[in-house]
């Protein structure tokens, strides 16, 4: 099989990209390892609302998304911040009105940011795309790229994108190998969000808004470090969630980890969190399309990302790095993976 452009990988990225060069006509295929698009943006379904356990943000001021958004015909709205906050100190103990609402000012999208990736990926037809699919090999040829699939097929691409997170780009096998340093810079970038685990719990009353509680809570006992109201724009259910600051090693026992959770929900809003209708968790760590072992290292400030030196033409342009990690303004957000999409689309018309 030949085509023009093989982009790997079906997050916001790859589907931008491939959206851009359908609307252009160009010859594509789109490649994705995972069985559903989207990538880090994974959206959980109960009674027909969706929940975030990826990103779940976009902010004033990044008019890519905001484009992409009303273009799709979906629909904003702000995050959720009215009533006092909460903090639970290094003993459990619970103390109120200390802080601020972090996100106050964010946006959110109504049924989740899967709606996103969802109507992407449906303006591209079923012959551009293929899903189960894990690009095994790189090699180059005159002229081009052959790709070796886990499929077992071979593409040949006159370029491709590689719209994955850099340290999973770096487990692809080149042939002619990378040099010593492009293949280093690549295990070099940390990949945004890839180290980090949240949960969700959906209720059918916002108990914590009747107490005069927004929701928002940070604790140093944990598991979860930070806690917002993550319920949907329409009634009828409603939902906290947290990021969990256990590191990936202490956090293997899910049931475990479901318990303590729930334990923390109830220390922070009552008994009446002790019994969601539906309990969601997500660990980033142990989902191997997004997270290398050097990933379960904690980040703790928002690394500077942009495009790696010595990874700017990679055989002579014919492979292309992408993905948000590789954004020069908006480097690990959603924006940034819109940006890098972007970027990529100049230097294939080149």
């Amino acid at each position: 099989m030949r085509t023009d452009t093989l982009i790997v990988g079906g997050g916001l990225c790859g589907l931008a990209l491939a959206d851009a060069l359908e609307a252009k006509g160009q010859d594509y295929l789109l490649v994705e390892a995972r069985s559903r698009f989207g990538g880090r943006i994974l959206s959980e379904y109960h009674k027909g609302a969706g929940f975030d356990l990826g990103p779940a943000w976009f902010w004033p001021g990044q008019p890519l998304m905001a484009n992409l958004v009303q273009r799709l015909g979906l629909k904003q709205f702000d995050q959720y911040a009215d009533g006092i906050l909460s903090f639970e100190d290094e003993r459990g103990q619970v103390q109120r009105g200390r802080g601020f609402s972090s996100m106050q000012g964010s946006w959110r999208v109504q049924g989740g940011l899967g709606t996103l990736s969802d109507g992407l990926a449906r303006h591209l037809p079923s012959g551009r795309t293929r899903l189960n699919t894990a690009v095994e090999g790189l090699r180059q040829i005159p002229h081009g790229v052959s790709v070796r699939l886990s499929s077992g097929d071979t593409v040949q691409a006159n370029q491709v994108v590689l719209a994955l997170p850099p340290r999973i780009s770096a487990g692809i096998e080149f042939d002619p190998p990378l040099p010593p340093g492009a293949l280093a810079a690549l295990h070099a970038v940390p990949t945004w969000m890839a180290g980090q685990a949240k949960a969700v719990a959906v209720y059918s009353t916002a108990f914590w808004r009747e107490e005069g509680l927004s929701g928002d809570a940070m604790s140093r006992f944990g598991p979860m470090v930070e806690i917002h109201d993550a319920s949907p724009s329409t009634d009828g259910l409603f939902a906290l969630f947290g990021f969990i600051g256990v590191l990936p090693q202490a956090r293997r026992d899910e049931q475990v980890l479901r318990q303590q959770v729930l334990a923390q929900l109830v220390r922070l809003f009552g008994a009446q969190a002790a019994e969601p209708e539906a309990l969601f968790i997500k660990d980033w760590a142990c989902d191997p399309f997004t997270a290398v072992m050097a990933d379960q290292a904690p980040v703790m400030a928002h690394p500077q990302y942009g495009m790696p030196r010595g990874l700017e033409n990679l055989w002579d342009g014919r492979v292309i790095l992408a993905g948000t990690e590789v954004a020069t303004e908006f480097g690990g957000y959603l924006e940034g993976a819109l940006e890098a999409a972007e970027l990529a689309l100049g230097k294939l018309s080149e």
